[in-house]
């Protein structure tokens, strides 16, 4: 059967991937925890299960993949003049318990000069913004801060991580509206007393990605795509990222009915809400030869296909958005998932290449790349609601790194429109690369995509604004 029809997958009327979801679901909610983190019962869970699943089938060689890395996790409080106050810990943040007065600090704190001498043995209070929050965190331990507090600079909550152990001082984040609210009463004259309680875990867990390769196909000519399967600590992510697991697995699955030209490569990640640990870990071990590197011609990545209030977004692989080109190939594949989105009467707009999903690992070694996600915590603007309906001024995802991320939460007509598009870019490449340039050298175009990337984390502040939110808050300005 001609690969090509592979590209109708997904329009049964029976869904099945809706009891596919519901099993992930289960997964989460069969252990206290009731989520998927990295490491957990949860999500080891998840994992034997695709596995299953995958060597079910005859079709793929499937390695389980483990690696080790530093699991974070903990809880935290936060009281201002006695007042219970919204926060949240970020990840890798140390054990403290601090009592002392808010001291507002100047810009963003991405630098020493931000931060007055008041600071000293206090709690700095911070805005989001241009740096990673790991900055923050070791520029207010050098100030002679106790502890910090970061505010988010869009509506929402703050969910993210220090990126690993560091000089830092306890720190948390907290909305806008609290951040903004502290800060008002500071600039009037209010003496702000905190009390900040974090209490913090730290420990080595190993933890697995699934590889399924297709046994036919040209393994010197491979496609890759890949999902994340570990979910935050605060529920069972199921969007976050569920949806591009189920996604990429129902192709795979569907793939098993056609023979192909190149072979394909299903990646399921683990540990990427703690820094694209998977995905990194992977791309490492790739790196170690030349010749392998070489064998991936390009990377497709689904991270959040069905957020609730969503948005079309493709990665700008060739930069016209937002100045950030992905390498040579990359603007191709946007081109491919522009063109099924205007196939199917669907408009779509760009998301910045910028690194924060699985995708960023490829594109640090030169790996052209692209795919597609559908918002998280930013809200929808008026412009967005005219393009794709939906609620104004409500996030694309109002339970993103939340409880709610479950299979009630889900927009399905998004789901399913987005797996057909994976099945389209799949049977595209699984026929033929002759849309993508040839590869060039793997040095060069490792070297050009880390200087892009840098300028990207250096420089690019409230990145995805114009058009719609960047995933990730995982090192996050």
């Amino acid at each position: 059967m001609p690969v090509q029809q592979l590209t109708t997958f997904g329009a049964s009327d029976e869904k099945p991937e809706i009891n596919i979801m519901i099993r992930l679901q289960d997964f989460a909610y069969a252990y206290p925890d009731r989520n998927r983190v990295f490491g957990g019962q949860g999500h080891n869970d998840t994992v034997n299960f695709l596995a299953e699943v995958l060597e079910s089938t005859g079709y793929y060689d499937v390695e389980i993949q483990p690696f080790v890395e530093l699991y974070s996790g903990g809880s935290s409080s936060l009281s201002v003049n006695g007042v219970e106050t919204n926060n949240t810990l970020l990840t890798y943040t140390p054990n403290g318990s601090v009592n002392a007065s808010l001291v507002a600090i100047n810009n963003l704190g991405c630098d020493a000069a931000d931060f007055p001498p008041e600071v000293a043995d206090n709690i700095a209070l911070i805005s989001r913004g241009t740096c990673t929050f790991a900055q923050k965190s070791t520029n207010a331990a050098a100030a002679g801060a106790l502890a910090a507090i970061v505010y988010n600079n869009v509506e929402g909550s703050i969910a993210g991580t220090l990126g690993g152990v560091g000089d830092y001082v306890p720190t948390v984040g907290t909305d806008l509206g609290t951040g903004e609210m502290l800060l008002a009463a500071l600039q009037n004259g209010t003496i702000l007393t905190a009390n900040l309680n974090v209490d913090a875990v730290l420990e080595n867990r190993t933890t697995y990605n699934v590889i399924a390769e297709t046994k036919g196909g040209d393994h010197n000519n491979v496609l890759a795509l890949g999902a994340h399967t570990d979910s935050v600590e605060a529920g069972p992510g199921i969007n976050d990222d569920g949806s591009g697991t189920i996604g990429i697995l129902n192709v795979a699955i569907g793939l098993t009915n056609f023979t192909i030209n190149n072979a394909v490569r299903f990646c399921f990640w683990s540990a990427e809400e703690f820094g694209l640990l998977g995905s990194t870990y992977y791309v490492s071990q790739l790196n170690q030869s030349a010749e392998e590197l070489a064998r991936v011609r390009a990377y497709l990545n689904f991270d959040m296909i069905a957020s609730p209030n969503y948005a079309y977004l493709i990665y700008d692989g060739d930069g016209s958005a937002f100045n950030l080109t992905g390498p040579a190939g990359s603007a191709e594949i946007e081109a491919l998932f522009e063109d099924y989105y205007t196939q199917e009467g669907k408009p779509y707009n760009a998301t910045a290449f910028d690194g924060r999903s699985d995708y960023g690992p490829f594109l640090d070694v030169g790996i052209p790349a692209g795919g597609i996600f559908t918002g998280a915590e930013v809200p929808k603007t008026a412009e967005g609601q005219d393009i794709w309906g939906g609620e104004e001024d409500v996030a694309f995802d109002e339970n993103y790194h939340e409880a709610g991320d479950n299979i009630f939460n889900l927009a399905l007509d998004a789901f399913w429109l987005n797996t057909k598009l994976i099945a389209h870019g799949v049977a595209t490449y699984a026929q033929s690369f002759d849309s993508l340039p040839q590869p060039t050298s793997m040095t060069k175009r490792s070297a050009h995509m880390s200087k892009v990337r840098r300028a990207a984390y250096n420089g690019y502040g409230s990145h995805g604004a114009h058009h719609c939110n960047s995933k990730h808050e995982d090192v996050s300005r």
